[in-house]
């Protein structure tokens, strides 16, 4: 018996919406649908993973310079900056998609478009990224961005369940956790932490963490 050929992580990117207003930081989760193959029933941000016609989407505005340059650390060569950009694309739309909200300028229901907005990727922090290890039905190699609500102008009130996330609700993120994640979300979450902790305002092109398996052991190195 041949053993089954190893799957190659696809894109994608997550986007770790946060509310810091009552002198507080709360951040956006929902439940994935029990239909999903990868993941199913946990406590997940919004996200996924990054459609081809994302590097090719018009935007607002575009990555931060430092955010841009960070992302482009440890990528294989061919994944040019419009590729990247795709990335926070995807993260914006899967916003839009999974929680009804837009960062961005609406334009009606232009096809062409792809969003029925031009996303702002002005305002999206990176701060870690995360290799899904061989043996899952699905492989990612998922991006995770930071977003002040109060930057891209997002009513926190204003998100909606939907059929890919629901039993949407903030959580603060420096109160114990009563809610099922994934380990690799929990991990996110304490990086997350930590970098709030040490500047909360979370500068453009700071380090990041990457998340992956090697020989068979769970590390943790950084861009």
């Amino acid at each position: 018996m041949t053993a089954a050929p190893l799957l190659r992580p696809v894109d994608a990117a997550s986007v770790v919406l946060i509310d810091r207003s009552e002198g507080r930081f709360r951040v956006l989760v929902g439940r994935r649908s029990s239909r999903h193959v990868f993941m199913p029933d946990v406590y997940v941000f919004p996200g996924g993973r990054r459609d081809r016609g994302d590097s090719r989407m018009p935007v607002l505005s575009c990555l931060h310079e430092a955010t841009s340059a960070r992302l482009s650390i440890r990528t294989h060569a061919r994944m040019r900056e419009a590729t990247l950009q795709g990335l926070g694309v995807a993260a914006l739309r899967e916003l839009h998609e999974e929680a009804g909200l837009v960062v961005g300028r609406r334009t009606g229901s232009d096809e062409r478009l792809g969003t029925p907005f031009l996303p702002d990727l002005s305002h999206l922090r990176f701060f870690a990224r995360a290799i899904t290890p061989p043996g899952p039905p699905r492989r990612f190699d998922a991006r995770f961005f930071a977003l002040f609500t109060d930057d891209a102008g997002v009513d926190p009130a204003s998100a909606q369940d939907s059929p890919e996330l629901f039993d949407l609700h903030w959580v603060d993120i420096f109160e114990e956790l009563k809610i099922e994640m994934p380990a690799i979300t929990v991990t996110v979450l304490e990086e997350l932490k930590n970098s709030l902790q040490r500047d909360p305002t979370l500068p453009f092109g700071d380090q990041a963490a990457l998340f992956m398996h090697r020989r068979g052991r769970f590390v943790r190195d950084t861009l």
